[in-house]
């Protein structure tokens, strides 16, 4: 069997790879349901209908990583190379040798790294690449005491057999009331009034400050730390909406707090607060156009991540008064230049990254990552393990295209959902030759979830953590295999990706049963979207898509290349499918730069043109 290529095996062992899709084949055969049990600690099970498979089979108990077990000869050596609270070390010291060397330049890391068995960061130290080859096979488990792995090459951790853990939940409090601080200090001049007292003066007038009560706070991220902001705000006698596509609608109005569109928050707020993650999706979400939709005069406080403000423009719209303040405790770049004009304006209160620097916070994510870390090296799978076990090379061989079609469809899908309610029930029909046994569907079902899940959040998806995950948003994805009488030397014929009870940004998406449907096929071992909810389509998924329903007349290709090759927009590819002639068509247009609003905007207003929505892949 050819080996697979490196580069195929690092996307995928981290789940990290491009994914494409693949979709259903009209068949009476009889449904069989699966099992949607957590998969955690489980062997990948491969196919086993050819000697082929049989003897992969028999090298299933090599398959798993190392950071996840194995018997560690007396006690194993745990380098914290950055202080860590008490609590955290001394569980580390009954079972381990614990060394605490603290500063060290990458070539000191190096040199010691061989002798550990676990190193526990935060983020001034990098463990990169050279590390783990330094390591010699030895390291087998990398605890980030914080939430963010930026520092921490997770191909290169996965390559080498190490678990990556983090310990994402004990700073929540911290972060929450550093949230609350902010959001009364600036609605009081706290900050201002200080530093004017401090200058001798006594400005009574000047210092008015606005109240809360009554006044509406849209929390942006209705996670962890969000809900806790908006409890906390209700004791303050506000009125709390939020927005998150994943957020449980039942969580949320337990505490009284409505969920909301994006832009219906934007407009009814007199604060906002920001509790997102930093990815492609949120990357500058505040902008000129986003701050022209709010209330005049609107209070912002971000304790999430800098890069969801366009700094620049926050800075005009406080400057033309469109907002009013700003508190912050994040910046795209940290530390901010001395002379920041955001930094420096009147109006906004900054501090310097505080979110989780209380005594409290620092001692419980000493104890969250030292038990992890501990379980890790004990062999048992965190659920905070941020990169995933090494699969055995025949699994990944056979499966890639799959794969790589898994992620894609759930990352399709989500973009396609609409409105405040969120992804909560996602159905997954596998139709295949293969029985149960002989098809394992638990790294499809996992790429599935990190195409759902990543684009709008900052988790990492993986083997060991995806149904862990999705259960924590409140999303329930159901399997069905349905035998089909197809080659069973291919392990799957196609998918089919069902989201019930959402709203469609694209009308067209919805099958006709309501359900946002998509689907696709693997053909000569590259997926391809072949049905968007009632049309069938024949898509090579590369680069970015957009989707265009219209009425089917002609001119229209013309009409549409030409506009996106008078903005310099390359075209891919573009295919069309239609109910039939003269009636209605979607045409679906590969491109490799993404259009602009205003290139969209024109699009959108052709005649015969009714819906259109793009893509990022």
């Amino acid at each position: 069997m050819a080996a697979v290529s490196t580069t195929f095996k690092a996307a995928v062992a981290s789940l990290g790879a491009e994914a494409r899709l693949a979709a259903p084949v009209a068949s009476s055969a009889r449904k069989v349901e699966l099992h949607t049990s957590s998969f955690a600690g489980k062997p990948l099970k491969a196919a086993t209908s050819s000697p082929q498979n049989v003897a992969r089979s028999s090298r299933r108990s090599r398959a798993t990583p190392r950071a996840q077990g194995g018997s560690i000869e007396g006690k194993p050596t745990v380098l914290v190379a950055e202080k860590l609270g008490s609590a955290g070390l001394e569980l580390l010291k009954k079972i381990a040798n614990v060394d605490c060397s603290y500063n060290l330049t990458p070539e000191e890391l190096c040199a010691k790294i061989s002798l550990c068995d676990a190193i526990i960061v935060r983020s001034g130290t990098k463990v990169t690449r050279e590390v783990f080859e330094a390591s010699n096979g030895r390291l087998k488990v990398v605890g980030r005491a914080g939430v963010g792995i930026d520092n921490v090459d997770l191909h290169a951790a996965t390559e080498a057999g190490c678990l990556v853990v983090n310990a994402p939940t004990a700073n929540t409090v911290a972060a929450a009331e550093h949230g609350i601080a902010l959001l009364t200090a600036m609605s009081r001049n706290i900050a201002q009034a200080d530093a004017s007292m401090k200058r001798g003066e006594w400005k009574r007038s000047k210092y008015i400050g606005t109240s809360l009560v009554d006044k509406t706070l849209a929390v942006m991220g209705f996670g962890k730390v969000g809900s806790e902001v908006a409890r906390r705000a209700k004791g303050l006698g506000m009125h709390v909406i939020a927005h998150d596509p994943y957020a449980p609608a039942d969580r949320a109005h337990a505490i009284g707090v409505d969920l909301v569109s994006f832009d219906e928050a934007l407009q009814r707020a007199d604060f906002i607060s920001l509790h997102m993650p930093l990815t492609p999706a949120t990357d500058k979400m505040l902008n000129d156009e986003t701050f022209a939709k709010m209330k005049k005069g609107v209070r912002i406080v971000n304790v999430a991540r800098g890069g969801v403000i366009d700094e620049a423009a926050l800075v005009r719209a406080l400057d033309n008064g469109q907002v009013a303040q700003a508190a912050l405790d994040v910046f795209t770049e940290e530390p901010p230049a001395a002379d920041s004009a955001l930094v420096l304006h009147a109006n906004v209160i900054a501090t310097p990254h505080l979110g989780a620097s209380t005594t409290e916070a620092q001692e419980g994510v000493a104890v969250e990552i030292a038990e992890a870390v501990v379980g890790a090296l004990k062999g048992e799978l965190a659920s905070t393990a941020v990169n995933a076990p090494m699969v055995p090379a025949e699994v990944l061989e056979e499966l890639s295209p799959y794969v790589e079609l898994a992620e894609k469809l759930g990352r399709l899908a989500v973009q396609l959902v609409s409105g405040g309610a969120g992804v909560r029930d996602v159905k997954v029909t596998y139709r295949t030759a293969r029985s149960s046994e002989d098809l394992d569907t638990r790294l499809l079902r996992a790429m599935i979830a990190k195409g759902l899940i990543e684009p709008i959040s900052n988790a990492y998806i993986n083997l060991v953590n995806a149904d862990y995950v999705a259960k924590q948003r409140g999303i329930r994805i159901r399997e069905e295999r349905q035998p089909v009488d197809v080659d069973e030397a291919l392990p799957l014929d196609t998918i089919l990706l069902e989201i019930t009870h959402v709203q469609s940004k694209l009308a067209s998406a919805v099958s006709e049963e309501g359900v946002i449907t998509l689907g696709g096929k693997v053909k000569d071992g590259v997926p391809h979207l072949i049905q968007v909810g009632r049309f069938s389509t024949d898509i090579e998924l590369e680069g970015s898509l957009l989707l265009c329903r219209q009425v089917d007349q002609p001119g229209m290709i013309g009409t549409v290349g030409m506009l996106l090759g008078s903005h310099d927009v390359n075209i891919s590819f573009m295919s069309v499918g239609r109910t039939g002639p003269r009636k209605h068509a979607l045409m679906a247009i590969g491109v490799d730069e993404e259009p602009s609003r205003e290139v969209l905007r024109d699009i959108n207003s052709i005649p015969a043109l009714e819906e259109m929505v793009f893509l990022k892949l």
